[in-house]
């Protein structure tokens, strides 16, 4: 049976969230690690990757070492083009601590959405030399169509359409299945959760006109399936789509963590990268909970956006409130203490 959501219009969304429809996992423990980095070099990345992964085994009480299917996934950002990606230093840091735990090379591969944008920030091979800094590692491009399984799919009643005026950084081709069923489905990318022991999510922050916040529950969603353009010219929608696809119990067993690094984060004008607008703090996070991850970023977010005479994000865009109500984790930033990693 094809595992089966749906996404509703925001008043629908709001008055069944108290339903017993989607399978809610216990919110992980509201907690965020956070490693300071000298520089942003590698050697900076793996030490902090090292201490970030050392407290969550702790916390767990386990070791990350390989289970049965001895495979590792690593969902990166690319999709703010050149300038706001992750970090390629991260991404080696985090494929160093993964050898150090018993996976060998061929075993962690990267998952990206648009191989231009992949080409772009430099995770596909150069045209020049044929190289990149992943050589030996397989890099998934999504839109490609090969990793999608048909009995794995969001369902919609979205068609499979957006507003290019309103979100010209968007290309997508409609469906040409003249079945509206077909145009209805957003097919999720099944290496992360039918072919892995776990998978970390390596997100980018920045603003969105319909999401409020594009981080960590974005990039494990809309930007890790295959239709997703027509959600994200709509408030109305988006956060509902995002919130219903991470609830996804596949998706959730299998996510790990979320690995974030605020070398250069952006406020407002996101998702396209425009460098008048973005940040930057020696500082790495790991939290099993996207959903804070995503609220304390929010806060700096507005707080940026209003010391730059900006309006803050708009409240009326509900992701994080419908994420906590399905049991993703916790939106509450009052309190809550970054832990140090030393």
């Amino acid at each position: 049976m094809p595992h089966l959501l749906r996404a509703t219009l925001i008043l629908a969304l709001t008055a069944r969230l108290g339903a017993a429809d989607v399978p809610r996992p216990a919110p992980p423990p509201p907690m965020v690690w956070e490693a300071k980095l000298p520089q942003f070099e590698v050697a900076d990345y793996t030490a902090a990757v090292e201490k970030l992964m050392a407290k969550i085994e702790a916390a767990a009480g386990r070791k990350i070492v390989p289970l049965a299917k001895h495979r590792v996934g690593l969902k990166i950002y690319a999709e703010s083009g050149a300038g706001l990606a992750t970090p390629i230093p991260l991404t080696q840091a985090v494929i160093t601590a993964l050898e150090r735990r018993g996976y060998a090379p061929g075993e962690i591969f990267l998952v990206g959405l648009n191989q231009r944008r992949l080409a772009q920030t430099g995770y596909l091979p150069s045209l020049v030399t044929g190289h990149s800094p992943f050589d030996g590692h397989k890099v998934f491009v999504l839109e490609s169509g090969r990793f999608y399984d048909p009995r794995w799919y969001f369902d919609s009643p979205l068609p499979s359409r957006f507003d290019p005026i309103l979100m010209p950084q968007y290309r997508t081709t409609a469906s040409a299945d003249p079945d509206l069923d077909a145009d209805r489905k957003s097919f999720l990318a099944t290496p992360l959760f039918l072919d892995v022991d776990f998978w970390i999510n390596l997100p980018v922050y920045t603003d969105h006109p319909a999401l409020g916040v594009n981080g960590a529950l974005v990039n494990a969603t809309l930007w890790n399936a295959s239709n997703t353009a027509r959600f994200f010219g709509s408030p109305g929608t988006a956060p509902a789509a995002v919130a219903e696809m991470a609830a996804i119990p596949e998706l959730r067993q299998t996510w790990g963590f979320t690995i974030v690094s605020l070398e250069r984060w952006q406020f407002i004008g996101g998702p396209r990268f425009n460098s008048l607008y973005t940040l930057s703090e020696p500082s790495l996070w790991l939290s099993a909970d996207p959903v804070l991850l995503d609220a304390l970023m929010l806060d700096r977010i507005n707080a940026a956006r209003v010391k730059a005479g900006f309006k803050p994000v708009s409240e009326d865009i509900r992701l994080l409130e419908f994420a906590a109500t399905l049991g993703l984790g916790s939106r509450k930033t009052t309190g809550v203490k970054l832990l140090p990693a030393d």
